[in-house]
């Protein structure tokens, strides 16, 4: 009697049976395997619009949101995005591993901390004051670093006015609030990002000509930033998606949509931490 013909009985199976059932557990273990090689990547956001805030559906949109979407859409991925308070996505970035958060402004210090993928967009940190104040504040030189700034809490922006020098700044949990306080006289100035200053009027229902621009604190490129430990193959072929579409135009037509009469960044770059 063959070994086949007294295993099968044991095991109370046919051959074919048992053909199956190695099958199964065959493509078990390649599930089981491949989870384990690429950890599921966590996405968080803001409300930051036009780059990322909820719509009127619920849903996640806006400029780097379609972006994502695209890369999730060549990768294979449905990974789902969060729309958290900056604070909260930021500290979910530097603490925990398969962390995506987006947009994220390039500094040294950030480059030191996560990996840099882009640039989305390209920014300007722009120091706003009500327009009838604009040439009163200009006229101050130095002195301006003692009036009082909205600053978004935890943003590039607020990190930007203090290393220029400015010492009193109150902390916002949004740029709505910080444009709100400016406009109530809590405060002198309000510190931005430019790509966001008119749709931050706009959802406020304020007028653009109630701000202006008093000076340009610095400029920035704006990037997907993935935490310390994200799985190296996931960061590769989401640079592989985002380099393939700005070579076809999608990456050009999306930011047009987005951000008319801006410049669309065409480099890919990889910055900061080695995966």
């Amino acid at each position: 009697m063959t070994f086949a013909a007294l295993t099968f009985p044991l095991l109370g199976l046919a051959p074919p049976s048992l053909k199956r059932l190695l099958g199964g557990l065959a493509a078990g273990l390649l599930l089981i395997t491949a989870c384990q090689a690429a950890p599921r990547l966590a996405l968080y956001t803001e409300e930051w619009p036009p780059m990322s805030f909820t719509n009127n559906r619920g849903a996640p949109d806006g400029m780097a949101v379609e972006v994502v979407n695209e890369i999730l859409r060549r990768t294979g991925q449905n990974n789902p995005i969060a729309v958290v308070p900056w604070i909260r996505g930021y500290n979910q970035l530097l603490t925990r591993p398969n962390v995506m958060l987006f947009t994220v402004g390039r500094n040294a210090e950030r480059e030191r901390s996560m990996t840099l993928l882009g640039p989305i967009a390209m920014s300007s940190t722009v120091l706003l004051a009500r327009s009838e104040d604009v040439l009163a504040l200009q006229a101050l030189g130095s002195d301006i670093l003692k009036r009082e700034v909205a600053a978004y809490q935890g943003s590039i922006f607020e990190s930007t006015a203090r290393n220029k020098g400015f010492s009193s700044i109150r902390e916002t949990g949004s740029s709505e609030e910080g444009a709100r306080m400016l406009l109530a006289k809590r405060v002198d100035l309000w510190v931005e990002g430019n790509v966001a200053v008119a749709q931050t009027l706009q959802r406020l229902a304020i007028p653009p000509g109630r701000v202006a621009r008093v000076i340009t604190l610095d400029s920035l490129d704006l990037y997907l930033a993935f935490s310390r430990g994200t799985d190296r193959e996931t960061i590769l072929q989401w640079q592989a998606a985002l380099r393939d579409m700005k070579k076809d135009g999608t990456f050009q037509a999306i930011h047009q949509r987005w951000l008319p009469g801006e410049a669309p960044p065409l480099q890919v770059m990889r910055l900061g931490l080695e995966p």
